[in-house]
């Protein structure tokens, strides 16, 4: 019986985790994985710094991005955030690496955008000031709610979201110009597997989740990730019989990002999370690994 354990959706401080690519490593030891999948917002830099650490641990290392879309819904206006993770991808490709230099550059803009929301809600925080706190690092919003926070300007974390710069909130600024659609084929381009994350989180209804599937499998949809942290026992089944309705693969992962996101940890989420290395097996059977 194997039984072996992995989690295919991990950030580093490469985005906007706070263990460094090589600690991410040490921490899959100490958890007992034996696969991981760097998945960095908008970046595969991590990877290439993971690579020597994850061979002496013996580690089975995934290269992998997560990227971050908008999705208009037939008859719609507002746009809605939707997450495409790539694994087995090449992180030296000349289109990704083009495309997420474009990616960053646009949530850059947007950054600059919420900064100056958040300067006129009384907070002095500054871009310079964050850059520094977060040297060559793809910024997010989840670090600017941890540069608040540890600046003692709001009581936690998430408070930053639920007042401030959450969607709908007076300091939010939507920037996403790519669609999910051009994310899975830039993945499937650049010879990765496209997989849906995170599903149940964007809140939509049965027939919206299916007109997104639908949209996506039309370019190259591999899989949707159907084990998550924050997922109940109902609703994993619950994704795990869409995968299997549409022909998707399934996958899992923590989305650990160390500190900015306490209750999740590597491997184990919350507590419950159990990911079986045959989830990865078959994804490695479709990848040609």
């Amino acid at each position: 019986m194997d039984n072996r354990i992995v989690d295919l959706h991990v950030h580093s401080t490469e985005s906007d985790g706070t263990f460094t690519p090589t600690e991410v490593i040490a921490e899959a030891k100490k958890a007992g994985l034996s696969a991981i999948a760097l998945t960095d917002h908008d970046t595969a830099t991590g990877i290439r710094k993971a690579m020597g650490a994850a061979k002496e641990a013996g580690i089975e290392l995934i290269p992998g991005i997560e990227l971050s879309t908008a999705y208009t819904f037939p008859g719609k206006k507002q746009e809605k955030e939707i997450h495409i993770v790539g694994l087995y991808i090449n992180p030296d490709d000349p289109e990704l690496l083009k495309m997420t230099a474009e990616f960053r550059e646009c949530r850059d803009k947007r950054n600059e955008k919420m900064i100056a929301a958040l300067q006129e809600e009384g907070f002095p925080i500054t871009m310079e000031a964050l850059l520094a706190a977060n040297p060559d690092s793809v910024i997010t919003r989840a670090n600017i709610a941890r540069f608040l926070y540890e600046h003692g300007w709001i009581k936690s974390v998430s408070e930053a979201f639920d007042k401030y710069i959450g969607d709908g909130c007076r300091c939010y600024v939507g920037r996403f110009k790519v669609s999910p659609m051009e994310a899975v084929s830039l993945i499937k381009r650049t010879g990765g597997i496209a997989i849906l994350a995170h599903p149940l989180l964007y809140h939509l209804g049965v027939e919206q989740l299916q007109l997104l599937i639908d949209d996506l499998k039309a370019v190259g949809l591999d899989g949707i990730e159907a084990i998550y942290s924050t997922y109940t026992t109902g609703e994993e089944q619950l994704v795990k019989r869409i995968a299997k309705e549409n022909d998707l693969l399934i996958s899992g992962g923590s989305d650990f990002h160390g500190e900015n996101k306490p209750a999740i940890k590597l491997g184990t989420g919350r507590g419950h999370l159990y990911i079986p290395y045959s989830v990865l097996a078959d994804i490695k059977a479709r990848a040609g690994k």
